[in-house]
């Protein structure tokens, strides 16, 4: 499958949508800081499985109608940085949506985050991203899921690898940095996490008007975890 993750800039990049997804021909795009009145409901052929509704700057979840069928979807709060606190309403950093594969004939759980913003500490995005997991096993617990969006952590990613792999999931960065705003915070904020799929490669592609780079992400269906779990 073929996914690609954006971080709008506060919508800035919206218009850059219908020529991606004409270019690389994804099955799945993940978008975050949108506004989501402003959002469309079908992108390059994609359709708009559901987007957060409360937050000044939401998340959406569009699909390839032609391989999925979107089962359920449902957007989640995670525990609240300071910035959350002040800037209400942004508390809904996790929207996930379970899918069926009509060519592989198997479920899947896609999800999109955002995580706290730089001014938080690294460990409170940590604890975001291990409760965005436990909320998508929501959806069924040994499904395959991906996971990505911006997760706004700039360093000391060992760290973060170790505690992904601890709840049996993998970090999986691009091949290239894709922020690039701050000099001292440039580096790989989006990326991938999963469980039950074998990611093939996560590519940064080419800047356009948002201070965050698209990525690109190809993955294929790793043994089913009720086996692995066994």
């Amino acid at each position: 499958m073929r996914v690609i993750s954006y971080n709008l800039r506060k919508h800035a990049a919206s218009g850059e949508l219908e020529k991606l997804v004409e270019t690389h021909t994804p099955n799945l795009l993940c978008v975050q800081e949108i506004n989501t009145d402003d959002m469309p409901t079908s992108v390059g052929g994609l359709v708009l499985a559901d987007a957060t509704k409360l937050n000044r700057l939401g998340l959406a979840i569009y699909y390839d109608p032609q391989r999925f069928v979107a089962l359920s979807t449902k957007a989640f709060s995670l525990k609240r940085s300071l910035h959350d606190i002040i800037a209400k309403p942004a508390h809904e950093r996790l929207l996930g949506t379970h899918l069926v594969d009509r060519e592989h004939d198997r479920e899947l759980v896609i999800g999109c985050f955002h995580a706290a913003p730089l001014t938080a500490l690294n460990s409170l995005r940590r604890t975001q991203i291990r409760a965005a997991h436990e909320a998508l096993d929501s959806f069924g617990p040994t499904l395959p899921t991906l996971m990505v969006g911006d997760f706004n952590y700039p360093v000391f990613k060992d760290h973060l690898s170790t505690s992904v792999q601890e709840t049996g999931h993998e970090v999986t960065l691009s091949d290239a940095r894709t922020y690039t705003r701050y000099k001292f915070f440039r580096g790989h904020f989006d990326f991938a996490t999963s469980i039950g799929l074998d990611i093939t490669r996560v590519t940064t592609l080419p800047q356009g008007v948002s201070d965050h780079l698209p990525i690109f992400v190809t993955a294929d269906y790793a043994a089913p975890r009720s086996e692995t779990l066994q």
